[in-house]
């Protein structure tokens, strides 16, 4: 199946503003254009309604694991300073009952997808500087892209024309029903947190995945336990350390694990890197099935961190933005039940501790 043009894209005065804003700046990014016209990327994707694009009925239990059909593809998640790019197939989904928590789980596209901040979704065939660029782009209910789905030159095209049949939507309206952003939640005065208790629940974490847990018992924000934990579990660190350890791991050939995630959907890489080279602010991992862009200005705040479990310490690095959002984090590549990657340890253990 291939999208057809028809006369309602002449009625979309943001899709001609889009237009002329690319004769002035034909390298604009989508993202960077909707910043500059003051709409949200959706908004301005949804203006290409009846030329490129069509609008998908977002009925996720059924579409993600129909992903698998697609073939080789590239998932692409972001943040606001870090863009996480993986090649391979779509496979191993499954959806919670409840429909509001999905997982991809192969070991080539790892992802956890929290479906409840999932609003609205797109295939868009766009003609680009490299040719027809065939894509399913998923927005919140802030018009903010959190998931795209690439194909690539060894995708099954039939089973993309099938995919856009069997889920358009009868409405193809540019209404997206887009709702303010939630005001983040204040945090308390470290002097109201029993920093005691926070330390003595910290250290009897089983398991990684029940961190989050431990933070809402302890009434704290992710960034506010790491500065008041103490050193034991989570150091800062000199934030051009970065860079130095992921080239480190690269030099070692060391498997690592390599998160990038926004409100509504987090992306793993698993294994080693092998390319990485500056851009001028943007560090860059430029591999055949990973891509990775972090713009380093914008990491602020940069900590080991340390979490027990019952494999062991698990040793972590994590990058925060000014605004304390969390942009990337580091680990050694391992499974649940194996312990950390000694080698690992010892990479992340050398980078000294920022003074008190």
């Amino acid at each position: 199946m291939t999208l057809h043009a028809d006369n309602a894209i002449s009625t979309s005065p943001l899709f001609l503003a889009w237009q002329q804003l690319l004769q002035q700046q034909p390298r604009l990014r989508t993202r960077d254009v909707a910043e500059q016209l003051a709409v949200s990327e959706a908004e301005l994707i949804a203006s290409r309604l009846g030329l490129d694009t069509l609008r998908l009925r977002p009925h996720w239990t059924e579409l993600l694991p129909a992903l698998e059909s697609l073939g080789r593809v590239m998932v692409l998640t972001r943040n606001e300073h870090c863009v996480h790019e993986r090649k391979g197939v779509y496979r191993e989904t499954t959806v919670a009952a409840s429909g509001k928590m999905g997982l991809v789980v192969s070991p080539d596209i790892d992802l956890r997808l929290f479906l409840s901040g999932w609003h609205s979704l797109f295939a868009v065939e766009q003609q680009t500087a490299r040719g027809l660029q065939r894509s399913l782009q998923v927005f919140d209910q802030q018009g903010v892209a959190v998931h795209k789905v690439f194909l690539t030159e060894h995708s099954d095209l039939d089973a993309w024309g099938a995919l856009l049949a069997r889920f358009a939507e009868a409405d193809q309206s540019r209404e997206l029903g887009l709702q303010p952003a939630p005001a983040r939640a204040a945090e308390r005065d470290d002097r109201q947190v029993d920093t005691a208790a926070l330390a003595e629940d910290w250290s009897k974490l089983k398991d990684v995945h029940h961190f989050h847990a431990m933070l809402n018992r302890n009434q704290v924000g992710r960034l506010q336990a790491l500065r008041l934990v103490g050193r034991q579990w989570a150091e800062p660190l000199a934030t051009g350390a970065l860079p130095d350890v992921m080239t480190a791991a690269a030099a070692q050939k060391l498997p690592i694990m390599v998160f990038v995630g926004n409100r509504h959907c987090i992306q793993i890489h698993t294994g080693p890197v092998h390319d990485l080279r500056w851009v001028g602010d943007w560090f860059n991992v430029l591999d055949t099935d990973f891509n990775l862009h972090l713009k380093m200005p914008a990491v602020a705040q940069l900590w080991r961190v340390r979490k027990p479990s019952t494999d062991g310490i698990i040793t972590s690095w994590e990058a925060f933005d000014a605004n304390g959002e969390l942009i990337l984090q580091l680990f050694g590549a391992r499974k649940p039940g194996q312990p950390e990657l000694e080698a690992w340890r010892g990479l992340a253990e050398t980078a000294p501790a920022l003074e008190g």
